[in-house]
């Protein structure tokens, strides 16, 4: 059975950089779209708040951000 994923859409998080791979900048993301995934590492779509790009990342590489103001 997969697992639900951890963080829902319009939800704010943060990005802790991981040793290898791709760099994104660090700061607040707002999730924009839950992706499929294998069901050992779950995927979403992030937007960066300040820059506005978009990047793909795995749910261990995210923790909970700030509330937002809108919610």
């Amino acid at each position: 059975m997969r697992q639900p994923h951890r963080f829902s859409i319009g939800q704010n998080v943060v990005l802790t950089p991981i040793k290898y791979g791709a760099v994104a900048p660090a700061g607040t993301y707002i999730v924009v779209r839950l992706l499929p995934n294998d069901d050992l590492d779950r995927e979403y779509r992030l937007k960066h708040q300040h820059d506005g790009h978009e990047r793909v990342v795995r749910e261990s590489q995210l923790r909970a951000g700030p509330a937002s103001p809108f919610n």
